[in-house]
């Protein structure tokens, strides 16, 4: 990838990676990545702000080539995940005189998983400021957005705010800004979905901390810049308040049509009491667009049969990664089938301890569901409803 300009001696020198389609092995990426590294040249000093994948090394070792960089005075490591930091090794080879500057909770990270020299270390704490000449770097620490080591940049005198993992999007784009809002909104909710939403909380103390900055530009570690900060500012906030719609969520997995017929009636009973649902067979469905629905929703209902007498391990999946994201869902249940007996609910209710939510009547039923049994999901959507319009949801 061409290196691409960002402003007067500023440029994007990262890469794209257009064919990836998982990261951490768990996460997918319908639309690729990019790895956003960012050269900053000042009347004294030069910086580069974070590396790339190992794999994009050479990519950011020809943009520097192509910019004719010399020489690199600080190397600054927002974050430890390898997707930033896997390349500094090289680019301490290759620029010898540059210092690593980082935090205290990051050195030690970077040595651990990298094996940096200690020697090759410059530690900055939160506020504090480096001067490139004419340019002035502001250290932000931002923690548990999504490490507890990660840290922001704001260049003072541009007002950029260089947020790495904050505000970021897995989206491979060949624009270097935003050129399609509701694309890159899509794609930032699933990536605050999958990895932001568990902090939650402070993510919003996060948000605080830059509000009275002067942004006039947010260039994250991922995905394009946004030359409108508010505009992901402003989603931010929203996904991150406790605000929550009139939605229900419906993972499922049906093995012989039982609990596909529960799933059925209860969606079309939500439906008919204007409550917005989406169901998730989980057989073939993406558990980003899982993770995205639950962002929003006021109530989650996990489906399963019953297997060797505990839930479907794909249900049980759902329940674990729904504990593990902690939504900030108010109410859950659980509708299924089972042949002799089992221990399901007890198995979901102990997936679920992470979420502050309240657990509904749940509805599990011998065989195939009677017309009394969907009598019951009826009675439960009607509790969903009562539930949502005491939390003046709709």
């Amino acid at each position: 990838m061409a290196c691409r300009k960002l402003g007067s001696d500023i440029f994007c020198v990262g890469a794209i990676d257009w064919d990836r389609r998982l990261f951490d092995e768990l996460i997918p990426l319908p639309q690729g990545t990019s790895y956003n590294a960012y050269l900053i040249k000042g009347s004294e000093k030069t910086a580069l702000l974070d590396t790339v994948d190992p794999s994009k090394k050479a990519e950011l070792l020809e943009n520097l080539d192509r910019l004719g960089v010399k020489t690199i005075d600080y190397l600054v490591a927002h974050h430890a995940e390898q997707d930033h930091s896997g390349s500094i090794p090289t680019i301490l080879e290759r620029f010898p005189e540059a210092r690593l500057v980082t935090n205290p909770k990051c050195k030690p990270m970077l040595v651990d998983l990298l094996h940096v020299p200690e020697v090759k270390f410059q530690t900055i704490n939160d506020g504090d400021e480096l001067s490139l000449g004419h340019r002035t770097l502001q250290f932000i620490l931002t923690p548990w957005v999504h490490w507890p080591e990660t840290m922001s940049t704001y260049l003072k005198e541009e007002g950029i705010l260089f947020s790495c993992d904050f505000f970021g999007s897995h989206l491979a784009a060949s624009e270097l800004l935003v050129a399609d809002p509701a694309l890159v909104i899509n794609g930032a909710k699933r990536y605050f979905a999958e990895i932001m939403m568990p902090f939650r909380t402070a993510i919003k103390g996060n948000l605080e901390k830059i509000k009275n900055l002067n942004i006039r530009m947010i260039a994250p570690s991922h995905g394009p810049v946004h030359d409108k900060p508010e505009f992901i500012v402003n989603a931010y906030r929203e996904w991150t308040s406790d605000a929550v719609k009139n939605q229900v969520v419906i993972p499922f997995v049906s093995m012989h049509g039982s609990t596909r017929r529960m799933v059925d009636h209860l969606v079309e009973g939500l439906m008919e009491r204007g409550i917005q649902v989406e169901p998730f067979n989980l057989t073939v469905a993406d558990v980003g667009e899982l993770a995205m629905s639950l962002v929003d929703a006021a109530t989650v209902v996990i489906a399963t049969p019953t297997v060797l007498a505990g839930a479907h391990p794909s249900a049980a999946y759902a329940a674990f990664l729904t504990n593990a994201l902690r939504p900030k869902v108010r109410f859950a249940s659980l509708i299924g089938s089972y042949g002799w007996g089992g221990k399901t609910l007890e198995q979901i209710k102990g997936l679920l301890g992470n979420l502050q939510a309240e657990i509904l009547e749940p509805v599990l039923v011998k065989g195939d569901p009677s017309d009394e049994d969907l009598e019951k999901l009826n009675r439960l959507a009607d509790l969903i409803l009562a539930k949502h319009k005491e939390q003046k949801l709709c």
